[in-house]
């Protein structure tokens, strides 16, 4: 079998077999499949209200994934993009409340997003800087920070932000608010989708050209493959882990600024839980390649907002069942593919 026709087969029998898979788990629960898949398709894509929810649940998953997936080529598993979204989202709620009026949306939103960013930056950066000083392995330390970013938010938010009697922090800035599609051009009424995804999908482009049309790139991906020789070469590893980190760090950051400029308008507690966790995800389905991410995010997006729609059919835990059994056939199916080619 020609090669490159076999590398584009693989991934699509697999997400047949999940298909099929699926089927079988809803069968079993006394569903109709044909049933259950006629309720996704119409309450997503079949209106605009669901396809503009699809859209919104994709952006977030794209940055995220993106977190994960800039590290991933420097052979670095950031598991700490859960995080990098809670101290981000936290960064951009408070900066965003605290600004003057007087600015302009064109000021306020980039320096609400700008903190969101640093904050993200910042996490990922001490667990590149334990790897680099002392060799910490990064999915202990991630893992770690993933804890206590949740501690710190917490304490920041119900001893010092939160309104009285609520959870959450105080309402951010008029002008620091993201416009939805649907008040700018009249798309996906209702829905929070928002020109964050613009910027979601001009990252992706942008990682792609820096790690594959740069120097720069090829110098990130070839201290990862070989750290040694690059090292010999003149390449700094230790830059690029920092760099990498960072990177996917304000990735993470830009998820949460989407959040909460673009959607709640404040910070509250457990907003992005679980969120760091499904970029993982997304970015695993894609082999944590920034232009096959935009495909896998909208379809885990579109399996987030579905799942929702069919939970009277289907219950919530079937189909997180589903989703992982799609995930775990498409990643096998393609390590197997790569390792008998």
């Amino acid at each position: 079998m020609n090669h490159p026709l076999q590398r584009a087969l693989v991934p699509a029998l697999s997400i047949l077999l999940a298909i099929l898979l699926n089927a079988a788990i809803i069968s079993a629960t006394g569903t109709d499949p044909l049933m259950v898949a006629e309720r996704i398709v119409r309450s997503t894509l079949g209106s605009p209200y669901g396809t503009g929810q699809v859209l919104f649940k994709a952006t977030t998953l794209l940055f995220s994934a993106l977190a994960v997936a800039i590290p991933f080529h420097l052979r670095l598993f950031n598991i700490g993009a859960e995080g990098q979204l809670q101290v981000g989202a936290i960064a951009a709620a408070i900066s965003a409340a605290s600004l003057p009026p007087s600015l302009t949306p064109w000021a306020a939103i980039p320096l609400a997003v700008l903190a969101a960013m640093t904050a993200g930056a910042g996490w990922a950066s001490i667990a590149a800087i334990l790897k680099i000083r002392f060799r910490v392995n990064e999915v202990i330390s991630t893992i770690m920070l993933n804890f206590i970013a949740q501690g710190v938010s917490g304490y920041l938010l119900f001893n010092h932000f939160a309104l009285p009697s609520t959870a959450h922090s105080a309402p951010i800035a008029e002008n620091a608010r993201i416009a939805s599609f649907s008040e700018l051009y009249g798309w996906f009424p209702s829905s929070p989708a928002n020109p964050s995804l613009y910027a979601a999908i001009a990252l992706s482009l942008g990682f792609w050209a820096l790690l594959y049309r740069t120097r720069h790139g090829f110098e990130m991906r070839a201290s990862g493959l070989q750290p040694l020789a690059a090292k010999r070469a003149g390449i700094n590893p230790a830059r690029h882990t920092l760099l990498a980190m960072a990177m996917g760090g304000a990735s993470a950051g830009l998820g949460a600024a989407n959040l909460v400029l673009g959607y709640k308008g404040y910070y509250e507690a457990g907003m992005t839980a679980g969120a760091g966790f499904s970029g993982i995800a997304t970015a695993l389905l894609a082999a944590a390649h920034p232009l096959w991410i935009m495909g896998s995010a909208l379809f885990m997006g579109l399996l987030d907002y579905g799942g929702l729609a069919v939970n009277s059919l289907v219950p919530k835990e079937i189909f997180q069942v589903m989703t992982a059994v799609t995930i775990l056939l498409v990643i096998s199916a393609t390590a197997l593919n790569r390792r008998n080619s």
